[in-house]
């Protein structure tokens, strides 16, 4: 437990010092800058690894929703999570609720939390698969994932509960306690924006929090589903899923998110754990999934687009699906 304590302290106080040293140098470069300035080409740079930090934020939060960033105190795990997460939006509580359901049902069918699997209501026309293409591409290379995430996180918070849980099963026992809890920590992520604004100037606000939220959309954007994007379907939901290769930096700055297959197979280990207790996939799973791609790879592999299934094939041939027994 002392080292857990000391992992998580340590990560906490690097990261609010890279969220800093960040947001004070893109301060610095943005007096004068313009597009034909040469601080341009400094502050693109740093724009992107800024995003990448806060990509960490929700890392820390991934943590939080698993219990596993202060595992011997519920509220303070929440609490210290949710800080963490006031810079991007996002609610502890609506985060836990999602995860847990794309840990439990992750790629378990065509219409379970298989993001790249478009199920058409169409037949499948030349103007069909264009039009799901481009929700695709959009959706992974333009931000759009994570700003449809924020928009579903304010309609489930404002519709009842019963039509939340029929638009989506992750919301099954979501009561007013669940929703009231999840206001105010929305609210608090407006809030802190807001504080920053006011205190600090909406110049240091633009540049500290405002411009690397944007990037930060299209970075997750980018990273959410590069561990399960064409990987296998099937009811052993927990081996649907790919690790990336080992890269230094990244695994230092996103926490070991590389090793997700272990993650997803025992998502108890913490993060600075996953490294030592790297288990394989099942050979089947590993042979299919194509595990430890690189990170560059993983990423660009996306752009070959969605799985199109017309909704009315009974028996879709797809070599994503898997049965497979202990």
């Amino acid at each position: 437990m002392e080292r857990f304590l000391k992992k998580n302290v340590l990560l906490i106080v690097e990261t609010l010092a890279l969220v800093i040293l960040t947001a004070w140098l893109a301060v610095k470069l943005s007096d004068g800058l313009s597009p034909y300035h040469f601080g341009l080409y400094a502050y693109l740079p740093l724009l992107i690894f800024q995003a990448l930090v806060f990509q960490r934020l929700y890392i820390i939060g991934h943590e939080a929703a698993h219990r596993k960033l202060v595992p011997n105190s519920i509220w303070l795990n929440d609490l210290v999570g949710q800080l963490m997460l006031l810079p991007i939006l996002i609610p502890i509580k609506i985060y836990r609720k999602v995860h847990m359901f794309h840990h439990g049902f992750n790629r378990k069918d065509i219409h379970t939390s298989a993001l790249d699997v478009f199920v058409s209501p169409w037949p499948l026309t030349l103007s069909t698969k264009i039009f799901f293409r481009a929700l695709w591409y959009l959706g992974v290379f333009a931000g759009g994932y994570f700003l449809h995430s924020i928009a579903s996180v304010i309609i489930f918070l404002c519709i009842p509960s019963k039509r939340a849980e029929r638009i989506s099963p992750a919301f099954k026992n979501w009561d007013s306690k669940d929703r009231l809890a999840a206001w105010l920590q929305l609210l608090a992520c407006f809030g802190f924006h807001g504080l920053v604004a006011i205190y600090f100037g909406t110049i240091i606000w633009f540049y500290a929090l405002a411009f690397p939220f944007l990037a930060f959309a299209w970075v997750w954007s980018l990273l959410v589903y590069i561990f399960h994007f064409e990987t296998t379907i099937g009811s052993h939901t927990r081996y649907n899923v790919r690790s990336i290769k080992q890269n230094w930096f990244f695994s230092w700055l996103l926490m070991n998110f590389n090793q997700h297959a272990t993650h997803h197979m025992y998502p108890n280990i913490p993060w600075f754990m996953l490294p030592e207790k790297r288990a394989p996939l099942p050979e089947v799973f590993e042979a299919k999934n194509k595990t430890m791609l690189p990170l560059r790879k993983a990423i660009f592999n996306q752009l070959r687009g969605p799985t199109l299934i017309y909704a009315k094939d009974e028996n879709p041939n797809l070599s994503l699906f898997i049965h497979w027994e202990d």
